[in-house]
């Protein structure tokens, strides 16, 4: 039997939980740009004056924000997987690292879906 086992194991689904996290901020961060397109087109397309589109850049902003987060969430959670694997074989004390990083970039995304929120509003209901 390996020692710890059970810790071991749930390094292993915690590690695997941030991955798939990684990977599905990502698809949201494609989606989000996507749909800004679809947003830009739709409105050429609704208006007899294609020549005077406003230009909104925070739903490209913000999607290439998210596609670039998920390979960042990715990295800390494999970082923090070869940490805790190390700190389980350990005979010493270890603090627990990252409570911070987990309230921060859940004030970030927080954020960020907020302004997306306002942004689709606006977008949607102005006519613009």
């Amino acid at each position: 039997m390996i020692k710890n086992y059970s810790d071991h194991a749930a390094n292993e689904r915690t590690y695997l939980a941030w991955v798939r996290t990684g990977v599905a901020v990502m698809a949201f961060g494609f989606l989000v740009e996507k749909f800004d397109l679809f947003l830009k087109f739709a409105d050429l397309s609704a208006k007899a004056n294609a020549a005077r589109v406003p230009q909104h850049a925070l739903g490209g902003i913000a999607g290439l924000a998210l596609i670039i987060l998920g390979p960042v969430l990715m990295a800390i959670a494999t970082i923090r997987f070869l940490k805790t694997a190390r700190d389980i074989d350990s005979d010493d004390q270890h603090l627990a690292m990252g409570s911070k990083f987990d309230i921060a970039l859940s004030v970030l995304l927080t954020l960020l879906g907020g302004s997306l929120l306002v942004y689709l509003g606006q977008r949607l209901f102005s006519g613009n």
